[in-house]
């Protein structure tokens, strides 16, 4: 293991100009001589020492992970470290003001403290296995404490846990993923991050794992652990530990790791930030992930009814006289309320106008902070002359096995799971006609309610003579909260299928080819995936 900055630089100081310790609400004078601040990992963990550059060495020192740094003007700050001493009745801060001799020296101590301080937050205590560290994680530092606490509660509940694993595409798939490539598990370590009920850890096991660390930070953790004890010839072989990924600490390295970090649209509750730093903390160089890659799809769609049905919410903000009061001020607010809210339910795929568009995340070697934004530009050529009313949009991950490669996929047309899919649905439909192009924007910037703001922009270029100058002729824009989506829910209405398809092909609808539109009734036709190497059922 690498050794952390933080003990390979012992020392760095810095001579001050005075330092004046406070004591309550007062604060005592300044040191008559210069003093110098120096930090160091001597005592096991980095602390920041003030002591006189010349005389006795009567030192104050402060643990770097509890200490707070303020600039008080350019060449005075205060160091303050959260409750260093306690009575009875209340826990007190002790902290200094510090003067610097230039504004220079001020920014480069002001640096290195935010160095220091970074380095011993990852470096953390020297844990033992299962233990969790006390220093507040990155988990906490990015997201909602009211957010954290009702994800945790969800999940730690088994009405929840029994939900997905009834999934039966989803458990299914990963039983297939994990059994068929036992030559990647077997005799191998093991990480299960969010191991939930300890499913995922007891497929592991089967596939002769040598040993699985599953770690889950919910409740959760306990039934996970009462159901591994019940299976003993395979719970031998899994450690159960309570904590977040990003604060406990493993007695070895992982060869693999498995986790169904997939949210609504893939990304929502922002677990795939949490399996990524899993895999920068526990997995060793070139060690494999379960699922491996993910992607997002995205097609224009056409949907009457949807638009019908969201726009008729507003209705009852359109009363001049209920109970006396006129509700129209509320109309229009009312209204762009329920189009910010995103639809997910599954939806008969020959709704879709146009062959989808992909953008692929791979698990093994994206960084975390490239998850905190993500932008994907759109550009689609319509089939068909119809009203756009938005971009539906899905998701599949690839278990990149040595044996097997097997995809998950929640596309239109296949067998329904309980993400569903995913409708961005525009207040204001475009018209297109066919061969005309539709470009625009998704945006999605990460929020610490654990899921994201969407910002989707759609226009219409013109089409026919003078098209090639580019001009948008239609554009429309909304504005989504992933986290407060309308859960429609309603299953697609049958429709016909080919005599010669076989159900088997409507999986992989980011595949779909779209026939000429001339012939009434036409409609897609599914392809098989070229060289994907996949295996669907």
């Amino acid at each position: 293991m690498e050794v952390p900055q933080v003990q390979k630089q012992k020392q760095h100081q810095y001579t001050l100009a005075s330092v004046s310790t406070i004591v309550s609400s007062s604060s005592s004078e300044p040191s008559a001589s210069p003093i110098v601040a120096r930090f160091s990992s001597d005592s096991g963990f980095a602390e920041l020492r003030f002591e006189p550059e010349s005389g006795p060495k009567v030192a104050t020192g402060y643990d770097v992970r509890t200490t707070q740094l303020f600039k008080l003007s350019p060449i005075q700050s205060i160091c303050i470290s959260e409750g260093s001493e306690k009575s009875e009745e209340k826990t007190y801060s002790s902290g200094v003001t510090i003067q610097f001799r230039n504004e220079e020296e001020s920014r480069a101590f002001h640096c290195a403290f935010e160095q220091w301080k970074e380095e011993a937050v990852v470096q953390g205590s020297h844990l033992p296995n299962g233990v969790v560290s006390s220093s507040k994680c990155k988990f906490d530092d990015k997201i909602e404490a009211s957010s954290a606490k009702m994800y945790f509660h969800y999940y730690g509940q088994l009405l929840h846990q029994q939900n997905m694993l009834q999934d039966y595409v989803r458990t299914g798939t990963y039983y297939a993923a994990v059994i068929e490539n036992r030559a990647d598990f077997v005799g191998r370590v093991v990480v299960d991050v969010g191991a939930g009920s300890g499913i995922l850890s007891l497929f592991a096991a089967q596939a002769g794992a040598r040993h699985v660390y599953a770690v889950e930070a919910s409740e959760m953790a306990e039934y996970a652990r009462k159901l591994i004890a019940g299976n003993p010839s395979l719970g031998e072989r899994i450690t159960v530990i309570k904590g977040k990924v990003e604060e406990v600490e493993l007695p070895e390295k992982a060869d693999i790791l498995i986790s169904e970090p997939m949210g609504t649209l893939l990304v929502n509750e922002r677990m795939l930030e949490s399996y990524v730093i899993a895999r920068d903390r526990f997995l060793v160089p070139n060690g494999k992930m379960f699922p491996t890659v993910g992607r997002i799809h995205m097609a224009p769609f056409t949907d009457e009814y949807l638009y019908v049905e969201i726009a008729n919410k507003a209705l009852f903000w359109q009363q001049q006289n209920y109970y006396g009061v006129d509700l129209t001020p509320l109309h229009g607010t009312a209204f762009q309320g329920y189009f910010s809210q995103p639809v997910v339910d599954a939806f008969d795929p020959r709704l879709l106008v146009a062959p989808a568009i992909s953008h692929m995340i791979n698990f093994t070697t994206i960084k975390e902070e490239d998850l905190y934004e993500i932008d994907i530009p759109l550009k689609f050529t319509a089939s068909v002359g119809t009203r756009i009313h938005g971009l539906a949009c899905w998701f599949d991950v690839l278990f990149n096995g040595s044996t097997v490669q097997r995809w998950l996929t929640t596309s239109p047309g296949a067998p329904t799971t309980h993400w569903y899919q995913l409708r961005c649905v525009l207040s204001q439909p475009l018209y297109v006609m066919p061969g005309q192009e539709i470009t625009g924007q998704l945006h999605m910037i990460a929020h610490n309610a654990q899921s994201y703001t969407i910002h989707l922009t759609m226009s219409v270029k013109m089409w026919g003579a003078g098209a090639e100058q580019g001009g948008i002729l239609q554009t429309s824009s909304c504005k989504l909260d992933l986290k407060e989506p309308y859960y429609r829910m309603s299953q697609p209405q049958a429709y016909s299928v080919a005599q010669d398809q076989q159900p088997h092909q409507l999986l992989q609808t980011q595949d779909i080819q779209i026939l000429s539109q001339d012939e009434e009734g036409s409609e897609f036709i599914q392809q098989p995936p070229k060289g994907s190497g996949a295996e669907l059922h």
